[in-house]
């Protein structure tokens, strides 16, 4: 089953064609595509019985997040071993957790605006949590999961950085449409194998990124069960899995994303998002947070 939002309504997806979820259910849930994780079972069940006879094409540009209104975002960081290495780490024992704040979540075609700063890209598949999570044995974890989507951790690297440990990660990925997943969100049982998905990443034409997710540190199950353990995983909770190598940051030379650069997102049986960067036209937080401390320290 594929599932999405298009223009704010939650839409089945079947070979380019949609089908209103609330006409085609007479009502019966909700057009508003957060709330139908609530019910995940009970929909799709019913999405079983529904014909796409008088669908509607799909149109990408009306495309926003399947998940508009996250209640927790978690990332896990150096989630593969070739990440691991090109930032100069050990292989962890445990998951790295971050979270990213849900206002910063964007559709799989938005333009972003950059903040200026080092701003990268980090491609990812996500996890969507289906029902409530509580100590989960890492057996049952893809019971949890209501379905797959793409998305892209995108970072901005002078102020995730800055100041001393611990940094402020959670704020320098949480720009304003830093958090952008799409195009669909797809049940695992889409998948030949939804433990080896390969998902990529192309800057303006140019091919950063390229691995499959067999080569996760720590796979969705076991992460599905250790976050569990910790605090209850809710229907619609996002969990971005982690990055393979290719990062702009650790490159020699660097290459990050400017203005009017493009970024191309593509996860296997998921779909590709689309991305263009314009300048916000306004000075980097830390730049502005300099200046008002010298302000005050004159006042």
């Amino acid at each position: 089953m594929r599932v999405a939002n298009q223009s704010g309504r939650l839409v089945l997806v079947a070979d380019g064609r949609a089908v209103d979820v609330e006409s085609a259910s007479s009502g019966r849930f909700s057009a508003d595509p957060q709330q139908i994780f609530d019910r995940w079972d009970e929909f799709r069940s019913w999405a079983r019985t529904v014909e796409f006879s008088d669908a509607s094409v799909v149109i990408d540009s009306e495309l926003g997040a399947p998940v508009p209104h996250p209640g927790q975002i978690f990332a896990v960081g150096v989630n593969y071993a070739d990440h691991v290495v090109e930032s100069g780490l050990e292989l962890p024992d445990t998951p790295f957790v971050f979270t990213k704040f849900p206002a910063s979540i964007a559709g799989p075609y938005d333009t972003i605006e950059h903040p200026g700063g080092s701003v990268d890209f980090e491609v990812e598949l996500v996890a969507v949590i289906g029902k409530e999570a509580r100590h989960v044995p890492a057996d049952q974890g893809w019971e949890y999961v209501a379905g797959l989507t793409l998305g892209q951790d995108l970072s901005e690297r002078e102020l995730q950085l800055s100041g001393p440990a611990p940094q402020q990660f959670s704020l320098g990925k949480s720009f304003a449409g830093f958090t952008p997943i799409g195009p669909v969100l797809v049940t695992a049982d889409e998948f030949d194998d939804r433990d080896d998905i390969e998902v990529s990443t192309v800057l303006s034409g140019e091919l950063m990124q390229q691995s499959r997710t067999r080569h996760l540190i720590f796979p969705i199950p076991v992460l599905v069960s250790y976050l569990s353990s910790i605090v209850p995983l809710r229907p619609g909770d996002l969990i971005f899995t982690g990055t393979p190598a290719g990062i702009g940051f650790t490159r020699e030379p660097k290459r990050l994303i400017g203005v009017d650069d493009e970024l191309v997102s593509t996860a296997d049986g998921i779909g590709q998002m689309r991305h263009r960067f314009v300048s916000n036209g306004r000075p980097h937080p830390l730049t502005t947070l300099s200046r008002n401390a010298r302000s005050t320290s004159h006042a």
